[in-house]
């Protein structure tokens, strides 16, 4: 014979799985520290600082070739 099964468990359990699965989620975007995400801000700058400071200017370039 089968069990008799409760759909307001079966329910409960799927969403409380739901419910873990999102909060992982939330952790996994939002769980830096506020000193972390700074910490990434100043060298995403550094990086973009750097990497403009090593820029040709192509604009004189190609006044000096004739183009």
């Amino acid at each position: 014979m089968n069990n008799i099964v409760s759909l307001k468990q079966v329910r409960r359990r799927r969403e409380k799985v739901e419910q873990e699965a999102r909060a992982a989620e939330n952790r996994r975007k939002h769980g830096r520290t506020k000193a972390e995400r700074l910490a990434a801000a100043q060298e995403a700058q550094r990086d973009s600082q750097r990497i403009e400071s090593h820029r040709m200017e192509t604009d004189k370039i190609d006044e000096k070739e004739g183009r």
